[in-house]
């Protein structure tokens, strides 16, 4: 955990202040100079120490318990009082107050990191930030009372007011007013924004973007909500101003697998192999369309729906199902069964038209010969009645 300071630097330090010329030294002496690089000022101020090195005390009982600690600093009443380890910064009132032997902290704010003991590498920049901190690491905190309540907690990023108000999730990372505010035990969330997961407790893997995204966050994991407000279910993703948003001359969106999102192209730029459907979609005509419901965890409404059972479509053609990751049917290539159903609905349009032509031809095949009868029996009538006259004359 302990920050290691290259040792070409520390040595060029030591180097260049032993090459200092003596006549550049200040008389009298600084007040506070002591050996090894130590500054002392004010009451029991580096009051313990034996060996350590480098060390800036500038108050009351500030880094009065260290003893061989090296590169600390503290200025303001009570910084690093209790503190026995190196390189940590301590500026304010309190600051890393009761820090033992926690390394490589820096606390810029009164009371900052107040109660931390052991744990080491952690910032914290504001009044009260990580003031409850005690074995928690690798922590960054920004803003007033910002991960106020984590004790030991690690790897967490906490910035604005009030920001992950924690205490023993890890790897959380909070930006905005009161972002992930109740969080307890919850690790691995990110919320962006003002208010931002603020009522998540213990729920983990979650994302938020945007003012009050996720506050309907609670327990749920692996939520995911983009300025909405979400809901408390595993596994969600939540996406705002999409639905009752017109997007005209657009294309339908998409997703595989592995929840990669994009379009269908119809460009021939894109295909090969091209060639006429021809049979191949009758195998509509072997699918069995039901209704159905889903199941209460996924439609508490119950609404009734309509389409294919993914079982069922693979028994009649495996290439029109949607597998999930472990090679089960998921869902139907509905796109592809549209394509299908045109190619079915041209193939008996064709037909139609040359059951359309054939028809015509008869018809007029029809007229052609209801026409000659016609004649023929005007013909017909007309030398009877020539002969009934000459048989009159007579």
């Amino acid at each position: 955990m302990k920050t290691i300071i290259p040792s070409v630097l520390i040595t060029f330090a030591l180097v260049s202040f032993a090459l200092v010329p003596n006549t550049q030294a200040v008389n009298p002496p600084p007040d506070g100079g002591y050996p090894g690089g130590n500054t002392a000022e004010g009451d029991n101020a580096l009051f313990s120490l034996t060996t350590g090195t480098y060390n800036t005390a500038v108050g009351v009982f500030s880094l009065q318990s260290n003893t061989s600690g090296d590169f600390n600093t503290a200025i303001g009443a009570g910084t690093l009082l209790a503190n026995t380890a190196g390189q940590n910064t301590a500026t304010g009132a309190g600051a890393l107050l009761s820090n033992t032997t926690g390394d490589s902290n820096t606390a810029n704010g009164a009371f900052a990191l107040f109660d931390n003991t052991t744990g080491g590498v952690n910032t914290a920049i504001g009044f009260a930030t990580l003031g409850n901190n005690t074995t928690g690491s690798f922590n960054t905190a920004i803003g007033v009372n910002a991960l106020l309540n984590n004790t030991g907690g690690g790897s967490n990023t906490a910035t604005g007011y009030q920001a992950l108000l924690n205490t023993t999730g890890n790897h959380n990372t909070g930006t905005g007013w009161q972002a992930l505010f109740s969080n307890t035990t919850g690790a691995e969330n990110t919320a962006m924004g003002y208010f931002a997961l603020n009522a998540n407790t213990t729920g983990s893997n979650n994302i938020a973007l945007g003012s009050s995204a996720g506050i309907n966050v609670t327990t749920a994991h692996n939520v995911i909500c983009v300025g909405a407000d979400g809901m408390n279910v595993n596994n969600s993703c939540f996406i705002g101003n999409i639905f009752n948003a017109t997007s005209s001359g657009g294309t339908a969106v998409l997703i595989n697998t592995d929840g990669r999102l994009g379009t269908v192209t119809s460009s021939q730029r894109f295909k090969e192999h091209i060639k006429p459907m021809e049979q191949a979609s009758e195998a509509l005509y072997a699918l069995k369309p039901v209704t159905f419901r889903y199941h209460k965890g996924i439609d508490p409404q119950g609404t009734p729906q309509f389409g294919l059972v993914a079982e069922d479509v693979e028994k009649v053609n495996p290439d029109l199902v949607v597998r999930d990751k472990e090679g089960k049917p998921y869902t139907v290539r509905y796109d592809q069964v549209n394509a299908m159903l045109l190619n079915e609905f041209l193939k008996a349009h064709q037909k139609m038209e040359e059951q359309g032509a054939t028809i015509a031809k008869q018809q007029k095949q029809i007229e052609a010969l209801t026409a000659g009868l016609q004649k023929m029996s005007a013909q017909f009538q007309l030398s009877k009645s020539s002969e009934q006259t000459v048989n009159n004359n007579q």
